[in-house]
């Protein structure tokens, strides 16, 4: 206790869930918050994606410093992992999957269709005139993160190909390292092996399922 007050307590290592949007990233953020991490303010780092999209990741460096564990944009997307893992040596790194791409491209169709109260395909003008965060914001991530033609911003072969190349290119680029945990949060046990993989005592039985979309 003496040694703890003189040089205060043992700093945990920055926990950064990289899985692309629909892995279940807001139900890793809960479950960080409820173990006691300090998560990120995710409408600050949502508007760091034009720094990444100039691949400047100093502001993202620097906003990594006031929190402990991220997840979201700009982490779930590719390169910043690997700025990461050099900017702060020791950090850990959670890539959050789905069963497979199918159910993965499902899920985000539906979150985005409710979100839009779109019931069929999501044109160009329904992200334009979306007002998350600001007015024509969605449109810009979609040109910034997808590369898809614009009258088909969620091109179904495309964005699958997105997702499963950033996983690929996720496990490739750790295979030899033991900080990254590849996990699925509808498996059984994915919760004890997300605490064990934290070394932290677990505080429920399963993982919380945030913003669910169907």
């Amino acid at each position: 206790m003496m040694l703890r007050r003189l040089f205060g307590a043992r700093r945990r290592p920055r926990v950064f869930c990289i899985g692309r949007n629909k892995t279940g990233t807001t139900s890793l953020a809960r479950a960080l918050q409820d173990l006691g991490y300090k998560v990120g303010h995710q409408p600050t780092a949502e508007l760091l994606l034009h720094e990444y999209a100039k691949r400047n990741f100093r502001p993202i460096v620097e906003y990594c410093r006031t929190a402990e564990a991220f997840q979201d944009i700009p982490f779930s997307l590719p390169h910043t992992y690997q700025i990461l893992d050099y900017a702060f040596p020791g950090s850990k790194f959670i890539l959050s999957i789905r069963d497979d791409e199918d159910e993965w491209y499902r899920s985000l169709i539906r979150f985005h269709q409710k979100r839009l109260g779109v019931q069929g395909r999501i044109t160009r003008e329904h992200l334009l005139n979306d007002r998350y965060r600001y007015k024509g914001f969605v449109w810009e991530a979609n040109r910034i993160v997808y590369d898809t033609p614009e009258d088909d911003p969620y091109s179904e072969r495309l964005v699958k190909e997105h997702y499963l190349r950033h996983n690929e290119d996720v496990t490739k680029y750790f295979k030899f390292r033991d900080n990254l945990l590849v996990l699925n949060l509808g498996e059984t046990g994915s919760y004890q092996r997300f605490c064990a993989f934290l070394q932290v005592e677990p505080v429920y039985e399963e993982f919380p399922w945030l913003n669910r979309s169907g």
